[in-house]
């Protein structure tokens, strides 16, 4: 019989957005001890499968949607997975919990997707965070430790492009939309508007905001002149599956944006001196880009190239 995982944490909320996705607030029995949470990082969470338990138990690891200053319990915003890579999901065995319920949390923060590890906290440029569904998580704890750091400090620094099926999977909206009045820039989208009528905002998969025309479009609306949203004025970071990442990734590369991925950047013909500008965490093992594609890969280079000589 696998060994059964040792629980250390209690869930003490859970708000249930719609059938499939929910918001887990865990609380682990000892206080967090070590390095401060730094908005971007994720610990892993894990359960034991007691229906199955020949199965064993199960961890992954899950971005963290709290700021650091909000200590009492980490955050998580988790999507039940319909179709599971594994005969033993951990969204399946999470699913039933309720507040009260006990699970395994690793509370050690880890993880480089962070302003810190990447740029470093002081650089000026604005920061446009492209997320497709829960890839959301890691966005909000950076966003929120900006506000509750300074509830009147500006905002405007932060582009936040969240794309999702319908309107009630737009998690955080209200939120969101709360810190639009100090300054945030919020772009939700939904892929699937036949199916929600009453829907007045953008529409299609968040990286379609990276289309010609809609690019033109976003960048009005950030107050960018035509041709202006480029890697020495704003940085790219991605989170969700591949096709998001994929195609934000190929969708920018005529604005002069670098991948921090050295596979990807190699493929670019980008020169190793040259500093990264976009960024990713992905939730799938599905390579974002096929670097064999000839053709594809010297069409990128070509417009990469053309940015970074205008620049």
């Amino acid at each position: 019989m696998p060994k059964a995982l040792e629980y250390n944490s209690t869930i003490v909320d859970r708000i249930d957005l719609t059938r499939e996705l929910s918001i887990f607030k865990v609380r682990p029995d000892e206080p967090m001890t070590g390095p401060e949470l730094i908005p971007g990082q994720y610990v892993t969470l894990g359960m034991n499968n007691v229906t199955h338990p020949e199965l064993g138990s199960v961890r992954r690891p899950m971005s963290i949607v709290s700021a650091p200053q909000e200590k009492d319990s980490l955050e998580f915003y988790i999507r039940w997975v319909k179709f599971p890579e594994s005969s033993n999901p951990l969204t399946h065995l999470l699913w039933p919990a309720k507040v009260g319920d006990r699970m395994f949390m690793r509370a050690k923060p880890v993880g480089k997707f962070t302003i810190h590890h990447t740029v470093g906290d002081d650089d000026p440029r604005q920061i446009i965070c492209v997320a497709a569904g829960t890839g959301l998580a890691p966005f909000i704890s950076m966003v929120r430790k900006d506000f509750l750091q300074n509830p009147s400090s500006d905002l405007s620094r932060w582009v936040i492009l969240h794309g999702a099926s319908y309107p009630e999977d737009l998690g955080y909206r209200e939120e969101l939309m709360t810190l639009q009045q100090r300054g945030l820039h919020y772009f939700p989208s939904i892929s699937r508007p036949q199916q929600a009528p009453d829907w007045q905002g953008d529409v299609g998969r968040v990286e379609d905001f990276f289309l010609s025309d809609r690019l033109a479009k976003l960048e009005q609306q950030l107050g960018y002149a035509p041709g202006g949203l480029t890697a020495q004025r704003a940085l790219i970071y991605i989170c969700g599956l591949q096709g998001t990442i994929g195609e934000t990734i190929k969708r920018s590369a005529c604005r002069g944006f670098i991948p921090e991925n050295r596979k990807i950047r190699r493929a670019l013909g980008a020169s190793e001196d040259l500093a990264p500008s976009l960024f990713f965490e992905q939730y799938d093992n599905t390579p974002v880009i096929d670097t064999q594609d000839e053709a594809l890969m010297a069409t990128l280079r070509q417009q990469l190239q053309n940015a970074l000589v205008s620049a």
